[in-house]
């Protein structure tokens, strides 16, 4: 089964009409080259993908062939040679380029060492992940949320299978896929770390307990945070702070992307063991703000969080407002002190509580607690239209 994807490949042919290199990244699994042949299906074009001995062969004299092709060029996990991006630079500088350069890469540029360098001002940056609520059907939130937005664990039969999968993926990626990026740390020593992340899902990052957890430095704990966040499989929320006359919090908070994977590495196979486990409602946190950063389209985004235990899950800005995001594993919210603290300190426009329940409704002038069903709809509401 295919799901299309109709605004990642709106956004890819928004890049390749700006740049005559685009690229598509994301982590393994995540369905990049179903994208790209969905993309060179309109159009004529080749394909090299380079974990495939054949077509590395054929890229043996990358010069030679490369400055022969017309149409759209596309090469699938580039990270494993990244010498092409210098030599494509050289290439799409040339006046008579005929080619335009789709590139797919499931580590971030500056772990796949250098390619917004090699080809600044001349590539443009497109960010796929899982499935979202946006591409699949609103009512199976739930199973996107247990299952994670992985094509193959989300569309298997059952969750059981869906759980192997994952498992399998895990160790696929921390026994060949780091070292493929030329990372020499010992799998189970990642794997330790990783898993450590994900009990501390939705936690301000501490350096200092977890390099006492490793026996380890802090630069080190850093290091590791890098790589995993590198590989689009941790995402490092940063803080926002200002002056407002209180102390706040300075250190960002870490959640794993996919909540598949969190529930992968957590054990929890079924719904049973995820709504019995204390790190539910960090899971239902993590899997909400994926789900507004894909609806939203967000680039940037910040919590924020006082000393004194006022917060926001997620601040954003439109147009030069500012937008809150609160998340809540409740089927009725209502408003709280730390919501209104929010909106006074950080003069929000307005807040949303998306909730898992069904209704919208008003719970202030300013905050509407929001289906998470509903996630589609939500960039609507930045355009100054109110929701009551």
């Amino acid at each position: 089964m295919i799901i299309p994807r109709p605004a990642v490949i709106d956004q890819i042919d928004r890049m390749l009409s700006i740049h005559p290199v685009a690229a598509l990244l994301g982590p393994r699994q995540c369905g990049k080259t179903t994208v790209a042949r969905m993309i060179a299906a309109r159009q004529p074009s080749t394909y090299f993908d380079l974990e495939n001995p054949v077509d590395v062969r054929r890229l043996s004299a990358p010069m030679t062939v490369l400055e022969t092709m017309s149409g759209l060029v596309i090469i699938d996990e580039v990270q494993r040679q990244p010498d092409l991006l210098e030599l494509l630079r050289v290439l799409v500088d040339r006046p008579e380029n005929p080619a335009k350069f789709l590139l797919l890469g499931s580590a971030s540029p500056q772990l796949a060492r250098g390619a917004s360098e090699s080809l600044a001002g001349r590539i443009g940056f497109t960010d796929l992940s899982g499935f979202n609520l946006t591409e699949v059907d609103t009512l199976r939130h739930d199973q996107l949320w247990l299952r994670g937005g992985f094509p193959r664990s989300f569309l298997t039969d059952d969750d059981s299978i869906s759980m192997v999968w994952r498992e399998n993926f895990i160790r696929t990626f921390l026994e060949r896929d780091i070292p493929q990026l030329g990372i020499t740390i010992p799998a189970e020593t990642l794997r330790r770390f990783w898993t450590m992340i994900a009990h501390y899902h939705g936690q301000v990052w501490n350096a200092a307990e977890f390099a006492r957890s490793l026996g380890s430095s802090e630069v080190t704990a850093r290091r590791y945070l890098d790589i995993l966040s590198g590989a689009y499989m941790v995402r490092v929320l940063p803080p926002w702070f200002e002056n407002i006359g209180k102390r706040q919090v300075k250190s960002p908070k870490i959640y794993l992307r996919d909540s598949g994977l969190l529930h992968g590495l957590l054990n929890l196979p079924d719904w049973d063991n995820l709504l019995a486990h204390p790190k539910v409602g960090a899971s239902w946190e993590g899997f909400v703000i994926e789900q507004v950063w894909q609806a939203l389209r967000l680039t940037e985004a910040y919590f924020w969080a006082t000393q004194n235990g006022a917060e926001l899950d997620l601040l954003f800005f439109h147009q030069g407002r500012r937008y809150g995001i609160e998340v809540k594993f409740n089927e009725a919210p209502r408003t709280t002190r730390s919501q209104h603290v929010a909106l006074r300190d950080l003069t929000l426009e307005h807040l949303w509580v998306v909730y898992p329940g069904a209704h919208r409704y008003p719970m202030h002038e300013q905050i509407t607690a929001w289906p998470v069903g509903e996630l589609v709809e939500l960039s609507g509401q930045l355009e100054g239209v109110r929701i009551v």
